[in-house]
């Protein structure tokens, strides 16, 4: 698995669009996590996604421009599953301390 480095400036960028686009979707308002908090979101999303679909050899065939539909997706897909486990342990936490 070789990851240019044009890859990672793609999914840097695309991670960008992909936590606003992620952060106005889970918060359900137009500025989702605020603008770092969307960026931050969206920039783990897009290193999670892009990884994730070279690890399991994705390919849509959605076009091969600077900046890819495919890339945008990859990153919108990482960025909920990054939201996922940061759900998953804020209430694993919440639930020890509330036994506490």
């Amino acid at each position: 698995m070789d990851i240019t480095l044009n890859e990672i400036i793609v999914w840097l960028i695309v991670g960008a669009l992909a936590g606003s686009l992620v952060g106005m979707i889970v918060k359900r308002q137009k500025a989702g996590f605020g603008r770092f908090g969307n960026l931050g979101v969206g920039l783990v999303g897009a290193l999670i996604g892009g990884l994730l679909f070279k690890l399991l050899k994705i390919d849509l065939g959605l076009g091969k421009i600077a900046i890819t539909l495919e890339d945008l997706l990859s990153a919108s897909i990482g960025s909920l599953l990054f939201l996922a486990v940061l759900g998953v342990i804020k209430h694993r936490r919440r639930r020890k301390l509330d036994k506490q």
